[in-house]
């Protein structure tokens, strides 16, 4: 029988594959945390990997941004170094995580682990995107580095758009659909505000390319984006038989805690399965008290504490 991601340990999600993952999700009522981390930047805290702190604090879902599936690294996981570094010799002792697979930040967290894949367009793509583009390979080469869940979206500035994300979703999915978790949709404008962040349409488009959770700014996280239009796309989104992640992607995760509990609380009041708090506090992840009170506000201390507390042995 499927649990609730409040009550899994480690154990249970090293044993649960795609359609599991999903159903605990969906029983969870709008409780599941999902942080997002970049992890190819100084750590927040020296010698520990930024994915660790935002587990440590209460998130049930990790995803790695930036994180490049043929240049894999990991800063603050003790394997592998940087370059030497002329006139820096301390760059040596830096734990830099060169070529840390996803599998490995799994056994350190005991949590689900997935990363972004950006359907950057073709007149945008450089080759800083080589490992990070929404391409099939990228994608079954993440799977293979044991990827959980795969989110189709943009960084700022990279012109992705819903166009190239439905594509790109369409591919995927047709690749590795039954083997890892498809999101999909955008978290802010990324660089093409005149399209707009979501929409009914939008969200159809993803649905029926194969999308198994739809992603939407959290209310007042993006312009426009009410607690009444975003929690009309939860329903839309649900009633096309899909999952929904509310993100708070727009640095608002680095705002007071006051802030992040309110968009908390109003991303649980649209009714979506998933609540994203975003990377943007200090080097490369939220605030660690914003994500402990995010947990806490949608969830109290009792399953905050829970999931804090458990070992990665049980």
């Amino acid at each position: 029988m499927v649990k609730r991601i409040l009550d899994c340990f480690a154990s249970d999600f090293r044993s649960m594959g795609k359609a599991d993952l999903l159903e605990s999700i969906r029983l969870t009522e709008g409780r599941t945390v999902c942080a997002e981390v970049v992890c190819v930047t100084l750590p927040l805290i020296d010698g520990v990997t930024n994915a660790e702190i935002a587990a440590a604090n209460g998130a049930d879902l990790i995803t790695l941004n930036v994180y490049d599936v043929q240049r894999p690294l990991v800063m603050g996981y003790r394997k592998g170094k940087l370059p030497d570094t002329p006139g820096f010799p301390a760059i040596e002792r830096l734990p830099a995580g060169v070529g840390v697979t996803i599998e490995e930040i799994k056994r350190l967290i005991g949590r689900p682990v997935g990363l972004n894949l950006e359907p950057v367009p073709a007149e945008r793509m450089g080759d800083e995107f080589a490992g990070r583009a929404a391409t099939v390979d990228n994608a079954r080469h993440a799977v293979e580095l044991g990827a959980d869940y795969l989110v189709l979206t943009g960084n700022p500035g990279t012109g992705v758009s819903t166009q190239t994300i439905a594509q790109a979703v369409r591919d995927i999915a047709r690749a590795v659909g039954e083997r890892t978790i498809i999101m999909a949709g955008k978290m802010h404008g990324a660089g093409l505000g005149s399209e707009g962040v979501a929409s009914l349409e939008a969200v159809e488009q993803f649905a029926a390319a194969g999308a198994d959770v739809v992603v939407l700014p959290a209310p007042g996280t993006t312009p426009g984006a009410t607690l009444e239009a975003i929690k009309a796309l939860v329903e839309r989104t649900h009633g096309l038989g899909k999952l929904a992640l509310t993100a708070m992607g727009t640095s608002q995760e680095g705002a007071d805690v006051e802030t992040v509990r309110q968009i908390a609380l109003w991303s649980k009041m649209t009714g979506a399965d998933i609540l994203h708090i975003g990377d943007a506090g200090y080097s490369g992840m939220a605030n660690p008290e914003n994500i402990l009170a995010f947990s806490i506000a949608i969830r109290g201390r009792r399953h905050t504490y829970r999931r804090i507390a458990s070992s990665i042995t049980r």
